[in-house]
């Protein structure tokens, strides 16, 4: 799978031997993302290649995907869907990117084009974004995309031994 998003810039399926650039990725970035991101503290090398191989079970047992984001033949981040309910044809979108690509549009026209997948390829009828409040950059791009707001899930997750309140977003499937 490649989704080209301009001349320089695509998504592709992570590979295993993506693992060392996506980790030294993630190291040049680890403040900038550990302030937002679970993972991003602890991640070692060895938890990227165990995150790569999920990534390609999700794919195998048909639960949406994770793509790397490519600008220039380097890997700058990462896109995807943490899962798809079928059944109630619905998805949950995460992105991240290096602190240096920030605000150049490329997370947001990966967003656009996993929405656009997910609304024409799977016919889902609801994509979900879910970010901390205090992130204006990322909350920006559902904005930006005419997500709705839907709440504030309090305490929702923890990162550096804090907890935060998400904001939730939410676009429904076009008439």
């Amino acid at each position: 799978m490649r989704i080209a998003l301009s001349d320089d810039c695509y998504l592709r399926l992570p590979e295993v031997d993506d693992a060392e650039e996506l980790y030294e990725v993630v190291v040049a970035n680890r403040d900038h993302l550990a302030r937002w991101m679970p993972w991003a503290a602890g991640q070692t090398f060895e938890r990227t290649e165990n995150f790569i191989r999920m990534t390609q079970r999700q794919v195998a047992e048909d639960n949406g995907f994770q793509a790397l984001i490519v600008l220039e033949e380097r890997i700058v981040g990462m896109i995807g869907f943490h899962n798809v309910e079928w059944e109630a044809e619905t998805t949950t979108l995460g992105y991240w990117i290096a602190e240096e690509h920030q605000g150049r549009g490329i997370v947001t026209d990966a967003v656009k084009a996993l929405v656009d997948h997910a609304f024409r390829e799977w016919k889902l009828h609801r994509v979900q974004i879910r970010a901390a409040t205090d992130n204006a950059k990322s909350r920006a791009i559902p904005e930006r995309l005419g997500f709705e707001q839907e709440g504030i899930l309090r305490e929702a997750e923890r990162v550096g031994g804090r907890y935060q309140d998400l904001v939730l977003y939410a676009k429904l499937a076009p008439a």
